[in-house]
């Protein structure tokens, strides 16, 4: 797999956790398949693949679209929380990546709640998971700037899953932006290389509906 569609998984990966804590927060409910996708991604620590990391290409499906339509037509003027999304995880995802102790903090706590699901005899993810994850989230890069302001509905944001369920994303999204990262991804790439992101993006999602 070609290195710039490693970074273009990675970034839909960024893309598609702005576009579930926009969900959440403005609507109260979220696509639940790539919610689960997001959040399961943040316990891979051994794929072989980037797009393992997501269980597959078609785990990025929302988040490609998503990218498709902010870099064909810049998004609609209501999806300008999820640029704005996208470009806080993306600073913060380099940010981690500088902060060793923190990333091992992470690291470890994440090991933790992983052999947690996994003996959970079947409930996998459940609200406690998310209460964990975004204790998680708060405690460590939350610390870091930018804070991401999440804009949305008061009543959804005053309720407590609600709130563990988008710093829960918005944690995986710094994961996937971290991935990036790694990758040799840089946010001044969203305007240099523009065109050829999309492209692979198209590539990508035309493969899917064959």
């Amino acid at each position: 797999m070609s290195q710039e569609r490693d970074q273009t998984l990675a970034l839909a990966g960024v893309f598609q956790a702005a576009t579930l804590a926009q969900q959440l927060a403005r609507r109260g409910y979220e696509d639940e398949v790539h919610f689960e996708t997001s959040v399961r991604s943040l316990f891979i620590t051994d794929a072989i693949n980037t797009a393992s990391v997501f269980g597959g290409e078609a785990g990025l499906m929302l988040g490609l679209r998503a990218m498709r339509e902010k870099l064909t037509t810049g998004g609609k003027q209501t999806d300008l929380d999820i640029a704005r999304y996208v470009l806080g995880l993306t600073q913060l995802g380099q940010r981690l990546a500088r902060q060793n102790i923190m990333s091992q903090t992470v690291a470890m706590e994440l090991e933790k709640i992983k052999q947690t699901v996994q003996r959970g005899n079947g409930e996998g993810l459940n609200s406690v998971v998310y209460e964990q994850l975004a204790g998680i989230y708060k405690s460590t890069i939350s610390q870091l700037k930018p804070k991401i302001i999440v804009q949305g509905e008061h009543g959804y944001l005053a309720s407590p899953i609600i709130v563990d369920k988008v710093r829960t994303v918005l944690f995986a999204g710094v994961r996937a932006a971290f991935l990036w990262n790694q990758l040799g991804g840089r946010r001044l790439h969203l305007l240099l290389r523009r065109k050829q992101i999309l492209a692979t993006v198209e590539e990508i999602l035309a493969e899917a509906e064959m």
